[in-house]
């Protein structure tokens, strides 16, 4: 019996035609060249055969160490405190561009991740050719879908395929046995001694010969009728359905009209960028205490927010509703996130929001553009310390705060290793109340604390190295996979 395999491609001439349309891929090295927003003075390379290499290197050391040059920007990029969000937001377009484009930070208000609304809007009304990242995602999903499409209808053909051989083969062993006659009625004995049977063969005159395999229908261009497509007519807004932009711009016999002034007008005119960069409080906080290149401001007053008072407003709408200074504790949310960011930040990692995969933080080597996360992060609080077992109050509260179920560590794995990623268990050890106070000098400040303490900025650092960090790679076992 002959088998046809079918390959489950699309046609290369479609894919060709995919390609063509494509806009050249952006050279993401030269715009991620930087990994932090911050200017760096490398020295040249040694050349171990060429002697004019250290003479070279002796010469920038000298100097860069007479005049010093400077690696933060001349103006700080400035943003503002949302407290309705509990973000920061950052309006500036060079400030948005140097952020994104160094080191990742925050992502668009009305994007996925970079910001790239003003593009979309651009190549929408026909101003800009090209393709945000957006676009050649769903783009992307809608190959995959009608790839997907392709193989079941394959698929589907090829067992009807096969039942129809099996029927003609059994049909033709059954006329092997039954003699032919002229009626086409045969008559039989008695069945159970009762009755007659009567019985029309089955007119196998389009039946094909035994062995033989009938080819298989090409799939029409618009995809095949065997499986229902999910595409909709899209309704204009005057309610009647068309294509888009081509709905009432040809005539009843195909003639093309000329495109409506407003919409020439619209492509036309100064487009606002209505995007803005959301900073999580985490980022934010590191560009500000971390690097140093980020000013805060108060959003009604307009009042640069310093890193001290920063630091406690941060800690305080990290709850919900949020706290006042007299309720804040050593295992805050913001304290815990942050201390897990800046530690991977330091490291060289692009740390992002993992609220995708069910997890706290991914890390990517260099960044989205380059390759996916290769691990996820969860933050755990631990409570090692005596303090926290000195009383059933504490015992209690403790547990509570890291109580998490197998079942929930079996699911969230489950999902990391589906799509391909390391598990990494961050536990944060989190120091007694005393050892804080005790580590750190305070000073009262009125500013958006209402004459709370607060640690000055020069103590913060004292105050984070007070908790420790500790990293458990997990990997889920699989039984088929691991035989050694």
């Amino acid at each position: 019996m002959k088998v046809i395999d079918h390959p489950f491609t699309l046609s290369d001439h479609h894919q060709s035609a995919e390609k063509q349309k494509r806009a050249p891929r952006p050279n993401y090295n030269q715009i991620h060249a930087l990994p932090l927003p911050l200017n760096t003075y490398p020295l040249p390379p040694l050349v171990p055969h060429n002697p004019l290499s250290l003479l070279q290197i002796a010469c920038t050391f000298i100097t860069q160490l007479l005049a010093t040059p400077h690696s933060h920007p001349s103006t700080l990029y400035q943003a503002y405190f949302s407290p309705e969000t509990r973000s920061v937001h950052v309006v500036d377009e060079d400030a948005i561009r140097a952020l994104w484009e160094r080191g990742f930070f925050g992502k668009g208000s009305l994007s996925r991740s970079e910001p790239s609304w003003l593009d979309r809007e651009k190549r929408r009304r026909g101003l800009l050719i090209g393709e945000t990242s957006e676009e050649a995602t769903r783009r992307r999903r809608e190959e995959r879908k009608e790839f997907k499409k392709e193989r079941a209808r394959k698929e589907r053909e090829i067992i009807e395929e096969k039942l129809q051989q099996e029927n003609n083969h059994g049909v033709s062993s059954q006329k092997s046995l039954v003699p032919e006659l002229s009626g086409g009625i045969l008559e039989t004995d008695h069945v159970d001694g009762t009755r007659k049977a009567t019985e029309t063969p089955k007119d196998t005159s389009n039946d094909s010969p035994t062995g033989h395999v009938s080819q298989l229908p090409t799939a029409p261009k618009g995809g095949s009728n065997l499986v229902a497509s999910d595409k909709k007519p899209e309704a204009s807004q005057n309610g009647k359905f068309g294509s888009g932009a081509d709905s009432g711009m040809t005539r009843a016999k195909g003639e093309p009209l000329a495109a409506p002034a407003s919409l020439t007008d619209l492509g036309a005119e100064q487009i606002n960028n209505q995007e803005h960069l959301q900073l999580s409080l985490e980022e934010a906080f590191f560009l500000a205490y971390g690097l140093g290149v980020l000013e805060v401001r108060n959003q009604p007053s307009q009042e640069v927010i310093s890193t001290a008072s920063l630091f406690s407003l941060f800690r305080q709408h990290s709850y919900f509703p949020p706290a006042s200074m007299d309720t804040l504790q050593p295992d805050d949310p913001f304290l815990t996130s942050y201390i897990v960011y800046h530690h991977f930040r330091s490291l060289g990692w692009v740390v992002r929001p993992g609220v995708k995969f069910a997890v706290d933080y991914l890390l990517y080597n260099r960044g989205p553009v380059f390759s996916h996360a290769e691990f996820a992060v969860i933050i755990l609080p631990s409570y090692s310390a005596p303090y926290w077992a000195s009383t059933s109050e504490r015992r209690l509260e403790s547990r509570k705060q890291k109580s998490r179920s197998w079942w929930w560590l079996h699911c969230v794995n489950r999902v990391q290793n589906q799509v391909r990623k390391s598990l990494v268990l961050v536990y944060v050890e989190i120091p007694p109340p005393s050892s804080l106070k005790s580590s750190v000098t305070f000073l009262v400040t009125p500013e958006l604390a209402d004459n709370a303490c607060l640690p000055s900025s020069t103590d913060i650092s004292q105050w984070l190295r007070r908790y420790r960090i500790r990293e458990i790679t997990l990997k889920r076992w699989i039984p088929n996979r691991s035989r050694d």
